[in-house]
């Protein structure tokens, strides 16, 4: 049974370095953020009703990624964070079924890696908060949505290697033991 290991947090914590680095580490696929190849092709434009075909383009990396790993899959966000975005900036707009999906989904992670905002500050033309208040708030929103749902969860702190080592000692934790 694949596992799924969810990298989770606010923007430019290192989400899509450190899954990427796990996915090399480990020779398992990474499942990308899809929100970032849509808003690249959007030109930074994305509007509530455009949250569902997100959605559904995460979920389709990710069960790509799952059929291509042989123990683990690293996923780069998950669906809550695509509720989350809604409830931030679209006023809570977002089709139910990803609601549903998302609450559904999170039980499948067998942890998620909340990146916390310790990273030197770098200028991401995706990035929505600009300012290092907004920034840490936004993080304490993500770190509530998995704490609210009693999700398993471990934050990696640092920078670098030393960030990846913790990482990496989790995932090999995660892979050793019985549970889901």
């Amino acid at each position: 049974m694949v596992k799924r290991v969810a990298i989770f947090g606010t923007e430019s914590t290192g989400k899509s370095s450190l899954a990427a680095a796990l996915a090399a580490h480990f020779d398992e696929p990474c499942a990308a953020e899809y929100v970032r190849e849509f808003w690249d092709r959007r030109g930074g434009e994305i509007a509530a009703w455009d949250l569902a075909t997100i959605a559904r383009g995460q979920i389709a990396n990710e069960e790509t990624a799952v059929l291509a790993a042989r123990r683990v899959v690293f996923c780069d966000t998950d669906l809550l964070t695509n509720v989350l975005w809604a409830d931030v900036l679209y006023d809570g707009k977002i089709s139910d079924w990803v609601r549903e999906a998302a609450e559904a989904r999170s039980r499948q992670y067998a942890m998620y890696l909340f990146c916390e905002p310790d990273l030197p500050w770098e200028q991401d033309p995706q990035r929505v908060f600009a300012d290092a208040e907004a920034w840490r708030q936004s993080a304490e929103r993500c770190r509530a949505v998995l704490m609210d749902r009693g999700l398993p969860c471990v934050s990696i702190r640092g920078t670098g290697d030393a960030r990846l080592s913790q990482a990496i000692a989790v995932v090999e934790k995660v892979l050793n033991s019985n549970g889901s």
